[in-house]
């Protein structure tokens, strides 16, 4: 936490991040024992992480190690965020596969799925992402860094192309798109699209852009009219990282078209 707190001052995150993972790493691995021990021992709902629940006995038939490992988590949580405002750490830092596979684990032991660094760690960087307006067939060739959720990307792609002239709609705010870059706080915007995957399903705002299906090496988005008015406070996700989605080209048709037809019917 200490070293967090020191990052979010301006300390070398790419400096501190290795061993704050390394660290992350161990405590997630314990925990996942204390989670099974929990389970075996028939001790039914995991206790809460400030200790409610557990009793004297538990560090005894489990563990101090892994009991202190499952309290840790949070902290553990709160420190790997931190680094991973960074793109630099985003980037090039060792251990995050290994990190994101222990996170995995205890949440599918406990229930918990630590929201927030698991999308810290599937945050995508200078990732390519085509989004095909189903009515006219355009696509467009955009270029997403550090959005950390699809409320963020929504908002910033109806700025690239309902702002920026290229298809109709409501675009969001200028204040809006601020906010979901760089500028602090959040602010309310509605949709312009309905956002569907390759494979016809939905891609629903409280996702992530790691959860797009990817064709042709691209992160495939399809726009279709939006079926009901959606608003949200438009901002980022990670209030320490910067965003951005940057619109590179207009696909030809022939481009969009080949993609377009790889798109199934949307699932109803």
């Amino acid at each position: 936490m200490v070293i967090g707190a020191c990052v979010e001052r301006g300390a070398d995150a790419t400096a501190c991040a290795p061993a704050v993972f390394a660290q992350a790493r161990e405590a997630f691995a314990a925990a996942a024992v204390f989670c099974e021990a929990w389970a075996a021992a028939g001790r039914g709902e995991l206790p809460g992480h400030e200790g409610e629940g557990l009793e004297e006995a538990d560090f005894e038939r489990i563990g101090f190690e892994p009991v202190m490992a499952w309290q840790s988590l949070p902290q553990f949580e709160m420190a790997c965020v931190a680094m991973l405002n960074s793109p630099a750490v985003r980037r090039s830092t060792p251990g995050k596969g290994e990190l994101r596979a222990s996170v995995e684990r205890v949440s599918e032991l406990s229930g918990d799925p630590f929201k927030c660094l698991a999308y810290a760690l599937a945050v995508l960087d200078d990732e390519p992402v085509v989004a095909i307006d189903r009515a006219t067939g355009t696509g467009f060739a955009l270029r997403a860094s550090g959005i950390g959720d699809n409320f963020q990307l929504h908002t910033l792609l109806a700025d690239a192309l309902v702002g920026g002239g290229h298809l109709p709609g409501r675009a969001p705010s200028a204040e809006a798109v601020a906010m979901c870059r760089d500028r602090p706080g959040q602010t309310s915007t509605t949709g312009s699209f309905n956002l569907l995957g390759a494979d016809g399903e939905w891609i629903w705002n409280e996702g992530c852009p790691a959860d797009i299906p990817v064709v042709d090496g691209v992160r495939l988005v399809v726009l279709d009219p939006p079926p009901y008015e959606r608003s949200w406070p438009a901002g980022r996700f990670f209030p320490g990282m910067t965003g951005d989605l940057v619109l590179e080209r207009v696909l030809a048709a022939e481009e969009s078209g080949a993609l377009l037809a790889q798109v199934a019917q949307p699932v109803r």
